[in-house]
């Protein structure tokens, strides 16, 4: 049995979670990273996690999608009072897709990642950094913050800072996409295999509207396995083994 982790998933949005959970450890997880949207999702993230030690490991977060004004205060002393309880401060990042900016201006979204990026500094925890249309901006806060650790998850974005982010040390998530996403397969083969992580952003919908569209659990890490491992010409066993000790590094589960 290979044994494999989801480093980025939103398990406090799934409905049948105990099914799901009993069918990742049937394909191989040993581990699953719970990530944090907002305050409510925060808090159901440290709920599930306590109900399954050792195998979910919480990551709070405030996804761009999420941001407003007047929840600034909530969320950032709700992170911070739990710090000590996560291995990663996630899903955070930036979002220029226009509809986005129409809720969270990019003024906005910037000012809630720079004060993540500088509570996770000051505790030393990963960042799981969400950079859709935004790939420059997001590796700037970053690495201004002084991070050492930080995964950009589902990565479709430049080569060009693609290798700014290898050059850092930063790591790249591999999703289900990696089936059909252009951007994201080339980035997956630009990668270096130190610097992979397999995850599946579950229940995420993938191929909306075409004819392969399904919705991921974290037993679909099996399907971001394959497709890698073919991308770069590995056996799914040394593909399992390099990705699943890069994860126990990063989050320092092991």
């Amino acid at each position: 049995m290979l044994h494999l982790i989801d480093t980025h998933a939103h398990l406090d949005e799934i409905e049948v979670l105990d099914e799901q959970i009993i069918e990742a450890k049937e394909a191989g997880l040993v581990a699953i990273i719970a990530v944090g949207s907002d305050l409510s999702s925060n808090q159901r993230v440290l709920e599930i996690a306590n109900l399954h030690l050792g195998f979910i490991f919480p990551a709070l977060g405030w996804h761009p999608w999420y941001i407003k004004e007047d929840g600034i205060d909530a969320n950032l002393e709700f992170i911070a009072a739990n710090i000590d309880k996560v291995v990663g401060v996630g899903e955070i990042g930036l979002d220029y897709h226009k509809r986005v900016r129409v809720a969270s201006s990019k003024d906005l979204q910037k000012t809630v990642l720079d004060e993540l990026c500088k509570l996770a500094a000051a505790h030393d925890k990963p960042v799981l950094i969400h950079s859709r249309y935004a790939w420059r901006d997001a590796y700037d806060a970053v690495y201004h913050a002084g991070l050492e650790k930080a995964v950009f998850h589902w990565y479709t974005g430049t080569s060009s800072v693609l290798r700014d982010i290898i050059e850092h040390g930063y790591y790249i998530s591999v999703t289900p996409a990696v089936e059909y996403h252009e951007e994201h397969r080339r980035a997956v083969k630009e990668a270096p295999l130190s610097q992979l992580l397999l995850e599946t952003d579950s229940p995420v919908t993938y191929g909306r509207g075409s004819d392969h569209e399904f919705v991921a659990s974290p037993a679909y890490v099996r399907r971001s396995l394959k497709i890698t491992a073919e991308l770069k010409g590995l056996s799914e066993a040394e593909l399992a083994a390099a990705t699943t000790k890069n994860a126990e590094r990063l989050f320092g589960i092991v």
